[in-house]
């Protein structure tokens, strides 16, 4: 059962970091899983929690830093370590296969920590601000998606790593988004 999900896995990968292999994406999808790149959305958000918010932009901006942190600490820190899957770009059997578009990296592939946080982080964003900003639901969505995509398009991550980091980061931007409900009337 797990060596069929595991090549299931692996042939799916290759579909999509070789099959959809245009310059395109060669050139679109590595810019998209950069930290850098998003940099203007970051300082927006925070900008336009300010804005609309007032002094409790405070209170959602410690939030959003904290459903990063637990995003992070949970999949790089707590189950990377545990489950110790190898990256497909440092996987011997597929060495003849990949086309190196980023740097690999050393660290283990189980959960994208990016998946991870991204879909936390959009998840949380979505209930923060739906009630004002309804297009925050596909856009916030299309984001995670799109960066998590990347993770597997330039070789750094399986097709499972990437959901199970979706669904990890959904978990935990839902559990900070209640808290964020339950401790927002008190402000």
């Amino acid at each position: 059962m797990i060596e069929s999900l595991q090549q299931f896995d692996a042939d799916l990968f290759l579909k999509i970091h070789r099959g959809l292999a245009n310059p395109f994406f060669d050139w679109l999808l590595p810019l998209m899983r950069n930290r850098y790149f998003w940099a203007p959305l970051y300082l927006f958000i925070i900008v336009f929690c300010f804005i609309e918010y007032k002094k409790r932009a405070w209170y959602i901006i410690g939030m959003l830093l904290a459903t990063f942190g637990l995003g992070d600490l949970t999949a790089s820190r707590l189950i990377k370590p545990l489950i110790a899957r190898i990256r497909p770009c440092n996987d011997i059997n597929l060495v003849n296969d990949i086309i190196h578009r980023v740097p690999c990296g050393s660290g283990y592939s189980f959960p994208s920590a990016h998946a991870t946080n991204h879909f936390a982080i959009a998840i949380f964003l979505i209930f923060v601000f739906y009630d004002k900003w309804k297009p925050v639901l596909p856009i916030g969505l299309f984001w995670a998606f799109i960066i998590s995509f990347s993770q597997i398009y330039v070789g750094v991550h399986y097709p499972v790593d990437t959901i199970a980091g979706a669904l990890l980061g959904t978990t935990i931007g839902l559990i900070t988004a209640s808290i964020y409900k339950k401790l927002q009337p008190q402000l």
